[in-house]
């Protein structure tokens, strides 16, 4: 009885995902026009934890070839803009770094297999963090400015980052998927425009749980 006790002392409360018409944070006009119009948000309990707002289409580099095989996170120019993320409260991201509550923008960035890097992933997608008052341009920011913008975001060297894990299914309709090792993704689906016509894109990224080697 003791130990069961614990179990349910230490269980984490459910997650749970609704649609929501509240505008996003005021970004550049630029960046709002890309915008849904309806967000998506994330409580635990009867708390709200973060809300998004993700681009409606996204451009790709892809040749027909790989649109039928089916695409992933790297048809996508690093430094992407994705979206727009509102933390209610502070967020500890998957290198287990404590994200003040606030306004971000996220962005695709991709983990380099070096030094501390190595292993502490299962998977070298992510995205990227940025606070919102640095951040108003459609285009694509190079690898450097990424690290240094969403370092400040982060409050320390390393960026802030949800791991983004692949997902080929594409369903019509967002859900919370449980991960092994207390992970939980939000799961959705993109459209995209490449060269040789539209095409959607599923994302799975991490809104709970952290490296297990941090």
């Amino acid at each position: 009885m003791i130990a069961l006790a614990c179990l349910l002392l230490f269980a984490e409360t459910p997650l749970t995902l609704t649609a929501t018409d509240d505008k996003p944070p005021a970004v550049s006009a630029e960046l709002g026009k890309s915008l849904d119009a309806k967000g998506l948000r994330v409580s635990v309990g009867d708390d709200t934890s973060m809300t998004f707002w993700f681009r409606t289409t996204l451009p790709a580099t892809a040749t027909a070839a790989q649109v039928r095989n089916g695409l992933t996170y790297r048809e996508l120019t690093e430094g992407s803009f994705v979206g727009v993320v509102s933390f209610a409260k502070p967020f500890t991201d998957y290198r287990k770094q404590e994200i003040a509550a606030g306004d971000y923008t996220l962005r695709l960035g991709v983990q380099p297999d070096i030094g501390d890097h190595a292993g502490t992933a299962p998977h070298p997608d992510f995205l990227i963090l940025l606070p919102l008052a640095d951040d108003a341009t459609l285009d694509p920011l190079d690898g450097k400015t990424l690290r240094k913008l969403s370092a400040k975001a982060a409050g320390g060297d390393h960026p802030g980052v949800m791991l983004l894990f692949p997902q080929s299914a594409k369903p019509a309709d967002a859900k919370l998927v449980s991960k092994p090792g207390g992970v939980s993704v939000l799961t959705f689906t993109r459209n995209l425009t490449t060269d040789d016509g539209p095409a959607t894109l599923g994302f799975a990224v991490t809104v709970r749980g952290h490296s297990a080697s941090r």
